[in-house]
């Protein structure tokens, strides 16, 4: 047992001192090339597969040569790659496998060395395994709400510049300039990339994969044809921009009327793992059973998938599309 034991304990140790480097965030101008090399791979992949995007496709999913080349063959490590940029995180891929590999490693060792349990160490090593995860998916959901909450007033800028003279490029850096992050950010971006010499067609395409909600494809949507029929794009973009504020209304509303059930399943979630902690705070005794036996194991781990599978059907249940 000792051989094993010490070839963990390296492992771990090995992964915090390297956790740091990790964590290293790459230079301005790094992130500028990757962004606009991104862009002109989404471009070319609507289109035919030439020589020049499979060299685009290279770009490095990681520092670590072995695990670049393990995630180029796997499909999902661009979906993974979509969230994270999404979620305006400055990370790759195979950074964020090997911080789960050692959250999860460490999340086994330490439940099992507490529990003596292999079943709720291996259920302790799953939930570390998928915490970063959640983290990005969390960042991605802020940020999605916040650019939903400034983008009326990105139209009202875009429009009110039209109006002014200026040209509908220019509308975009203003915007890039004077509104808050998110929104200024994605449309710097957008700027950026038809500056480069992207088609302004695949630029907006690109902006509604990195921004994935219903009123930026309608704004997409809007403005590409209006670009090929013509008409008042100031009128269009002034529709559009009433459009989403009288959806933001609505919205309101139906929080309000849903506020009391959003609070009857919180309550209903949190209330199984706090009489839990409870329970063991007053009477260790009580509930040690449960980590002890084998059977209290097991009904631990049923109680546990119940209660996500419960949690999951409340949300679904109280959270209503607008």
């Amino acid at each position: 047992m000792a051989l094993p034991i010490a070839l963990v304990t390296f492992l771990i140790v090995a992964g915090i001192s390297v956790l740091p480097f990790l964590l290293a965030r790459s230079s301005h101008r790094e992130k500028l090339v990757r962004r606009r090399l991104e862009s002109i791979e989404k471009a070319q992949r609507r289109g035919t597969v030439t020589l020049e995007t499979k060299l685009l496709r290279d770009e490095l999913l990681s520092d670590v040569r072995p695990l670049h080349w393990l995630l180029l063959r796997w499909s999902w490590s661009s979906w993974l790659r979509e969230r994270i940029c999404q979620a305006g995180m400055q990370i790759r891929p195979g950074k964020l496998l090997l911080i789960s590999g050692v959250v999860g490693l460490s999340a086994y060792l330490i439940v099992r060395k507490v529990s003596l349990s292999y079943a709720l160490g291996s259920a302790a090593g799953v939930a570390g395994l998928l915490l970063p995860l959640a983290v990005v998916m969390f960042k991605r959901m802020r940020r999605m709400r916040e650019f939903e909450r400034n983008f009326p007033e990105a139209i009202d800028l875009l429009g009110r510049a039209v109006r002014a003279g200026h040209a509908f490029t220019t509308g975009m850096e203003m915007i890039g300039k004077e509104l808050p992050p998110p929104v200024s950010d994605e449309f710097r971006v957008t700027f950026e990339e038809q500056n480069f010499g992207l088609p302004l067609k695949d630029a907006f395409l690109n902006l509604t994969e990195r921004v994935p909600l219903i009123d930026v494809q309608f704004f997409a949507t809007a403005l590409l044809i209006q670009k090929e029929t013509g008409g008042n794009l100031a009128e269009i973009l002034d529709n559009l921009s009433r459009v989403i504020r009288e959806r933001f209304k609505i919205l309101g509303e139906v929080r309000i009327r849903t506020a009391q059930g959003r609070m009857t399943a919180g309550i209903l979630m949190a209330l199984p793992p706090t009489m839990m902690v409870l329970l063991g705070a007053l009477n260790p005794a009580y509930t040690r059973l449960l980590f002890t036996d084998q059977w209290g194991t097991y009904m631990v781990l049923t109680a546990l998938i119940l209660q996500a599978v419960g949690s999951a059907m409340l949300w679904k249940i109280v959270h209503i599309e607008v």
